[in-house]
């Protein structure tokens, strides 16, 4: 039984309560993902697993809970034995609700080999570092302009403002989306991003469901569009490359754009979000960016490694496998604690602690192996753009007035909310157009 059936067909109350009693007796600690307490901070429970039980199988999901670094790197990297495929049917394929395997996937992110191979190679010319490269300016221009509309605040929601619209503009253009739709663009991305939860309820599954359809009838347009009219963005280049042979079907092609929409908004949405709340909670270390402008790169890395935009990852097993006393037969889940990888105090130093000076190996937030994330590199540079942005525009930033709070997710961990409190620049001399301002936040 995978986490997502489990959670959404088989839990009540007392169940819960059963399961977590079990788990207690069984093992000394207890891993609850839909513990409001676990959502706030699941930083506690991580530590808690990796020196009790870094193998925990766990009664609620029925999946061996993963929280070291090593082993969670090398499961990742290891898709001949643990698999990504969700699809039912397929031998040893997780068993997830039928009806979200059916409506909305598969896409890379739910494929192994040949399929993902295929898929993988035709989107990867979208986010080569040249044509990342390319982007700079423009990513730069646009977070200018989405400040430029906060003139005269004081306090304003750097998440509403920035943090969920940087990326939103960017993928919207690299698509190809009218200026005219990326409001409701924007609207429907939230919407959908839900889908890579297992603690959806039914009212959320419908609300998942009927946003898939309006996608599918968007980009069916646009690809219609772009078969007419081919233009320098990611879906000519799709529909060039399903020409010279590569077969990619429509159908592939907007469950593709469905999931760029998801990896490409969220994960750079909580990386600027969180990253600026561990940084207001250790303002030595802004002030240390601040004073040091050049360890920008370096602070990203520690930032997604502090408190990751993605906390977990999972895989089924294919074939009969041992890890320490466990023997998995083929179907079992696995669930890989990211978060808790990126806290392991046998690859990084001191690792509660923030430190954008830190030289230790490189964090495990964008995935290891043949599904590491794509766009990597895009979310990287808008994180750092954002910053830097940030920075160049306020010479102080403190909390706002509510107090911040995080989605009720377990996978994609990132804020409702964000307020700051800012001392602006003097002068700030960027190249943000005063007429693009509107454009980009439309």
């Amino acid at each position: 039984m995978s986490i997502a059936s489990t959670l959404r067909t088989a839990i009540t109350p007392i169940y819960i309560k059963a399961r977590l009693a079990q788990e207690k007796w069984q093992s000394g600690v207890v891993w609850n993902p839909l513990d409001p307490d676990f959502i706030a901070n699941p930083y506690p429970t991580y530590k808690e697993l990796r020196e009790r039980d870094p193998y925990h199988p766990s009664p609620l999901t029925q999946a061996l809970v993963i929280s070291k670094y090593d082993d969670v790197d090398a499961v990742l990297r290891n898709y001949k034995v643990f698999s990504n495929l969700r699809s039912p049917g397929a031998r040893s394929r997780r068993n997830v609700n039928r009806q979200i395997a059916n409506e909305v996937q598969p896409s890379m992110l739910t494929l192994d080999p040949p399929d993902h191979t295929r898929l993988r190679g035709l989107v990867s010319r979208a986010f080569t570092p040249r044509q990342v490269a390319k982007m700079e300016d423009h990513i730069r221009q646009t977070a200018h302009s989405l400040l430029d509309e906060t003139d005269g605040e004081n306090e304003f929601d750097l998440m509403a403002n920035l943090a969920a619209l940087l990326p939103t503009v960017v993928i919207a253009e690299m698509i190809g989306v009218p200026t005219s739709d990326r409001q409701q663009f924007k609207v429907w991305s939230d919407r959908f991003a839900r889908v890579l939860e297992p603690n959806l309820t039914e009212d959320e599954l419908g609300v998942v469901f009927d946003t898939a359809t309006k996608f599918d009838g968007y980009f069916k347009n646009i690809v219609a569009e772009h078969r007419e009219h081919p233009s320098d963005d990611l879906v000519s280049r799709l529909i060039e490359a399903e020409e010279e042979g590569d077969k990619l079907t429509v159908d592939e092609m907007i469950v593709t754009l469905r999931l760029l929409l998801v990896a490409g908004n969220e994960t750079t949405t909580n990386l600027i979000g969180n990253g600026l709340k561990a940084l207001l909670e250790h303002p030595e270390q802004l002030q240390l960016l601040r004073e040091r402008p050049e360890l920008i790169d370096n602070a990203i890395e520690e930032l997604l490694r502090y408190d990751s935009p993605v906390q977990l990852d999972g895989r089924t097993t294919l074939d009969r496998f041992q890890i320490d006393r466990h023997t998995l037969e083929p179907g079992r889940p696995v669930s890989l604690l990211i978060g808790g990888a990126n806290r392991d105090p046998e690859e990084f130093h001191d690792p509660e602690r923030l430190d954008i000076t830190r030289e230790d190996a490189g964090n495990i937030s964008f995935g290891r192996g043949i599904h590491h994330c794509l766009g990597a590199p895009l979310a990287r540079l808008e994180g750092k753009i954002a910053f830097e942005t940030l920075l160049e525009r306020f010479d102080d930033i403190q909390f706002g007035t509510r107090t911040p709070e995080y989605k009720p997710n377990i996978v994609l961990r990132g804020l409702k909310h964000l307020d700051i409190r800012v001392e602006r620049t003097s002068a700030v001399r960027h190249n943000a157009p005063a007429a693009a301002t509107a454009e980009a936040a439309s």
